[in-house]
């Protein structure tokens, strides 16, 4: 049997907090404490292991390489406090009572929906939170341990993800749009000269950057708002297909002649904050949607020609 631990959870806690918050003022808010009490805890952590966690640099205290260490160990030691906990909850009370969905914005929603209806018929009291999110958001979610199930277009270090859809992306306009009658192929060119609609990020880092420099440039925070925007008329936007084929299909959006790339692609894959602590619940949801998706994509697949298929009679 090891030794038992002279530092305790809260002083790692403590330490990490510090480093993650840039600060004693701001980890004091985060954790409801006083500064000094997160001083004494990090005091603490280097009287007990003879060791410098922290030096200074002018005004501001940087870590050791010794603190580097620690601070990596530390953030491990807590992650796997944390899953262990969740772990023992969620196999105390069978599926669990609550689950995490973060979803990136341009999935569609119909499916999702469809997927909370199927898990909610068979865990009918388990409660299901959805947050819809744009780029960085989903990642940093995951991160930050806010998700139990995320779809996300890309897969944050330390975490493994299935591959579950390739979005098709479109510039797009309304058809009366001065970029649908200039008579000849749209260039990246032309598209500078009018005003771009993006949707904001949603991380808190918010490191929305445009694709190009445009004359005007509006960002909203909602994806439905930047369609309307576009149906009105009032710039051009890159939207997934999914989440504007009835637009399409009325000719209220129609897709710009771009000279070139007229597409763009982008990958969505299902990741598990923890896949080896996750709960039946989380396992089972995560079953379903990639099942739905799978149905999804099948049923929107072109269907072959049946005249063309048949075979000439002699």
């Amino acid at each position: 049997m090891g030794a038992t631990p002279r530092i305790t959870l809260e002083q790692w806690q403590a330490l990490v907090t510090v480093v993650d918050a840039g600060g004693y003022a701001r980890a004091a808010e985060l954790l409801h404490k006083t500064q000094s009490t997160l001083t004494y805890a990090v005091q603490k952590i280097e009287s007990l292991l003879g060791v410098k966690a922290f030096s200074i640099e002018g005004r501001k205290a940087v870590l050791t390489p010794t603190g580097q260490l620690l601070y990596r160990r530390a953030r491990v030691l807590l992650d796997e406090a944390s899953g262990t906990e969740s772990a023992a909850r969620r196999l105390s009370a069978g599926w669990e009572a609550e689950i995490r969905v973060v979803m990136e914005v341009i999935f569609p929603t119909p499916v999702m929906l469809q997927c909370l209806d199927r898990f909610n018929k068979e865990s009918p009291h388990t409660h299901i939170e959805l947050v819809e999110s744009v780029m960085g958001g989903t990642p940093e979610a995951l991160l930050r341990g806010q998700a139990d199930l995320a779809v996300s277009g890309s897969i944050p270090a330390g975490f493994a993800g299935d591959a579950l859809l390739r979005m098709r992306f479109f510039a797009v306009a309304h058809p009366d749009h001065p970029l649908h009658h200039l008579g000849r192929a749209v260039t990246l060119n032309d598209l500078r000269g009018h005003r771009q609609l993006l949707v904001r990020e949603t991380s808190s880092t918010r490191s929305t950057r445009p694709s190009m420099d445009t004359a005007q440039r509006w960002t909203v925070t909602d994806m439905a708002t930047s369609i309307q925007a576009a149906r009105m008329g009032y710039g051009f936007a890159w939207l997934p297909e999914e989440k504007i084929r009835e637009e399409l299909l009325s000719n209220s959006l129609k897709p710009l002649p771009l000279r070139d790339g007229r597409e763009r692609y982008v990958e969505l894959y299902l990741v598990y904050a923890n896949r080896d602590s996750a709960g039946p619940g989380v396992l089972r949801l995560g079953e379903i949607i990639k099942e739905t998706t799978q149905q999804a994509c099948a049923s929107q697949a072109p269907k072959p020609d049946r005249k063309s298929a048949r075979p000439a009679r002699r």
